[in-house]
């Protein structure tokens, strides 16, 4: 019975909406083509940001800079109580969500889940954003050029939910 009732939540929802769009005592339907044609035009000044950083993100994971900064990293990061295994997963992660993904994938099927790095993963991996692509898409949607503070405090948050995620691991976990 709720299986049932839970199938019929979104038409019923959509149907809904559509009454009230049309028998409304506005003009409902207007306001929606009116801010989906703002949307598409924002989408439209976004093409080019999205554009680059999928670009960028192409020639960072074709130019095996991720490898060798995982490289560099990994006696840093171990004596920080990171593991090194993480390390492609928390260079991948502020730039693209795709490839921190596909790290993730690849982690995990390599230490398992229930593994302490694997959670770790999984915590971080909850946790954090694509900071770089999230900065830039939010402010050139709105014409931001000088982000000032932002980049620098949310790459510091990014470390903290790293450090703060394997802390979290290593007590409730191990």
């Amino acid at each position: 019975m709720a299986e049932r009732l839970a199938s019929l939540a979104m038409p019923l929802a959509a149907a809904l909406v559509g009454a009230f769009m049309l028998f409304g005592k506005r003009d409902y339907f207007a306001a929606f083509t009116r801010g989906a044609s703002e949307g598409l035009h924002t989408a439209v000044k976004l093409l080019p940001t999205m554009v680059a950083l999928m670009v960028a993100v192409a020639i960072l994971n074709a130019s095996g800079a991720v490898d060798l900064l995982s490289e560099v990293l990994t006696l840093p990061a171990e004596r920080l109580g990171v593991p090194s295994e993480l390390l492609p997963l928390l260079v991948t992660r502020p730039f693209s969500g795709s490839a921190s993904t596909a790290a993730y994938s690849t982690l995990l099927s390599e230490v398992g889940a229930d593994s302490f790095v694997g959670m770790c993963a999984s915590v971080i991996f909850g946790s954090s954003d694509t900071v770089v692509y999230v900065i830039s898409v939010y402010f050139s949607s709105v014409g931001i050029r000088r982000t000032r503070w932002a980049f620098p405090c949310a790459f510091a948050v990014m470390l903290f939910c790293i450090f703060f995620s394997c802390f979290l691991c290593r007590l409730w976990f191990f």
